[in-house]
């Protein structure tokens, strides 16, 4: 791949996604799209890019490359310091708001990969009592990529994804099956799944009235510009008051100050103003 094809590809992605590659990583690109052109029996990536613009099986394969060049490492359970935050402090918040009015709750895993943390976060409002005390959840959990969304619906996990999860929530929350740990139906039925690129403003009009929305790790493969962006849509997303959890690596220091920095159990977390 010459610097020029590297160049054009990048820019490609970035329009569609969002998602910016530097410079040098050329050898990244060639080695997750090299499939791809193998898939369609292009011979260069020249070719490649002619197809990702003018054939007009032209969409289908531009899912196929979202679902080649995410990164897709997740697990159960994962940053237990922020998931502390969120059950401790967060969701007694949002009772406290509540309590006399409707007993709804809305929480959006924005770019949720395979399904751990959509799953983590059902699983510790069931634990907490929300669905005995008959509150109406709505977990959405989105990503761009058609191939991880599909891997979320199985809810079918090995001992790797699972290695975080206290033994009561595996025993409570887990069926066994061939050698995996299966999500039980009452949890799965708390999530629901959606292709959505977190860049595209008319996808995200359909994302309202949301209490807390995790977007974790996703942050760190944009750029300034479409960083701003992607946080605009999510503090349009969120109701007044709702919460924003970021990666621990991230930060919105000099992208928007349009929310306040609330510090729960030793982590920050963005409260819409």
């Amino acid at each position: 791949m010459t610097p020029e094809i590297f160049r054009q590809l990048r820019d490609f992605i970035y329009e569609k996604s969002g998602m910016f590659f530097q410079e040098g990583k050329t050898y990244l690109l060639e080695d997750r799209l090299s499939t791809r052109l193998e898939a369609r029996n292009i011979s260069s990536y020249e070719e490649y890019i002619y197809f990702l613009r003018y054939d007009p099986r032209k969409d289908e394969e531009i899912k196929e490359l979202f679902n080649s060049v995410t990164t897709n490492e997740t697990s159960f359970f994962r940053d237990l310091n922020q998931l502390e935050a969120f059950r401790q402090g967060i969701l007694p918040c949002i009772e406290k708001k509540k309590a006399n009015g409707n007993k709804s709750v809305k929480i959006w895993s924005a770019a949720c990969s395979t399904g751990e943390e959509p799953y983590t976060i059902a699983i510790m409002l069931s634990a907490e009592g929300f669905v005995l005390r008959g509150w109406d959840i709505d977990i959405l959990a989105s990503d761009i990529s058609d191939q991880v969304l599909a891997s979320a619906r199985r809810a079918q996990y090995s001992d790797y994804a699972v290695r975080n999860t206290p033994e009561e929530y595996i025993k409570r929350y887990f069926s066994s099956e061939n050698g995996s740990y299966v999500i039980v139906p009452e949890i799965k039925r708390m999530v629901r799944f959606l292709n959505l690129n977190l860049m595209d403003t008319v996808q995200m009009k359909s994302m309202r009235g949301v209490d807390v929305i995790f977007c974790r790790n996703v942050l760190i493969y944009f750029d300034d510009d479409a960083k701003k962006k992607v946080i605009g849509h999510l503090y349009d997303s969120l109701t007044d008051g709702g919460y924003l959890i970021v990666g621990f690596s991230e930060s919105l220091f000099n992208i928007t100050r349009a929310f306040k920095p609330v510090g729960m159990n030793k982590c920050v977390i963005y409260q819409k103003m």
